[in-house]
């Protein structure tokens, strides 16, 4: 059973729900193919009992016209309100305040903003796209795997008149490399050349007896580079009326890669907990999780702010590593420029007949 759609957008991340709306919105049947169950990307929540702990984003910050936008936006409907103005660093041994700009938290959450973001679209969750082919009918066919048993109310198939990637680079490239011969040169190993740096997170929950508050001088404290820890986080302070205090603690980069392929996680937490809690004396935590983002930030982008082609069918590529690294700004602008791409070409129109008539003549 397969369902058309104008535009299918793979990744339910900043970028492509940015995506996904304008297209929406400018009269385009639009389709999100997400592989997990939540939308907003790294920008998640967990919960845990009665407690929801961020353990990706820590915060929206202002850093360029469309997250001031978005910033403004949500704290006037209320998803976001203000968390602190204030941090602290170590430098030379010794914590320190440090200057930076007003951070902005949901309190029910940072997965609320991915909510916000797609109220109104069709998003297919636990759905991850295994194969991308241009067909005879000048659509590209999706063939889906389902990535939870309960999740099958809908097809295991799409067929789109045109694409966009919105995943990370690395997962975008799975998809495209066996296209290689047939989209124009360098396009795949553009993407090829992308990368990112991993990050190992530790989420704890603590007594209130066995948590000492006076250790933690500000909500947010920050570690030197390559060292074991990059940011220790007070998360609870997010939440009015905490049943606990909990601490979100997010790894180096270099530690990250370390253990990247480690099967158990819960002893690599642990050290990474203990490395926090001897710069802290934070004492002994009740429980803890950990979590893995293989593709926590992008370290080397691509000078773009999208990938596009219109050979051998319209297909972008877009997300917070196409024009620069600072990941939420960068994922706006481009899911912006991605939908540009498709405005500009007039694609729905003329550009698949052209497409066609070239993807011809080369072969």
């Amino acid at each position: 059973m397969t369902t058309v759609f104008d535009i299918a957008i793979v990744g339910a991340g900043f970028a492509g729900l940015t995506a996904a709306k304008e297209l929406q919105r400018a009269g385009n049947s639009v389709v999100v193919l997400e592989k997990s169950r939540g939308v907003g990307g790294r920008c998640a929540t967990r919960r845990v009992s009665d407690l929801c702990i961020d353990h990706g984003v820590r915060y929206l910050q202002a850093t360029g016209k469309e997250t001031q936008s978005l910033i403004e936006r949500l704290t006037a409907n209320n998803v976001l309100q203000l968390w602190t103005d204030k941090i602290c660093g170590f430098k030379d041994n010794l914590l320190q305040p440090l200057q930076t700009q007003p951070l902005y938290i949901a309190p029910n959450g940072m997965n609320s903003v991915g909510k916000e973001l797609a109220v109104g679209l069709d998003i297919w969750f636990n759905r991850r796209v295994e194969r991308l082919t241009p067909t005879e009918n000048k659509t590209w066919y999706l063939s889906l795997e389902t990535t939870h048993p309960t999740a099958t109310e809908k097809p295991q198939e799409v067929e789109a008149k045109a694409v966009i990637l919105a995943i990370p680079a690395p997962q975008a490239l799975l998809l495209l490399e066996p296209l290689t011969s047939k989209l124009p040169p360098d396009f795949v190993e553009q993407v090829g050349s992308v990368e990112y740096d991993p990050c190992i997170t530790v989420m704890a929950g603590y007594s209130e007896n066995e948590f000492n508050s006076k250790n933690f001088p500000a909500n947010a404290i920050t570690f030197p580079e390559n060292e074991t820890l990059a940011w220790v986080g007070f998360d609870s302070s997010k939440r009015q009326n905490s049943s606990q205090p909990i601490i979100v603690v997010q790894s180096s980069p270099k530690f990250a890669q370390n253990y990247l392929d480690t099967t158990d996680l819960q002893p690599v937490g642990e050290l990474l907990l203990k490395s926090a809690s001897d710069s802290l004396s934070l004492g002994n935590a009740e429980w803890i999780q950990v979590h893995r983002w293989r593709y926590a930030f992008c370290r080397k982008s691509l000078s773009v702010s999208c990938l596009t082609t219109s050979v051998p069918l319209p297909l972008v590529c877009c997300g917070d590593w196409c024009g620069g690294n600072d990941n939420i700004e960068t994922a706006l602008i481009s899911g912006k420029a991605a939908v540009m791409f498709f405005l500009d070409k007039s694609f729905l129109e003329n550009s698949l007949e052209n497409s066609l008539e070239n993807c011809d003549r080369q072969q």
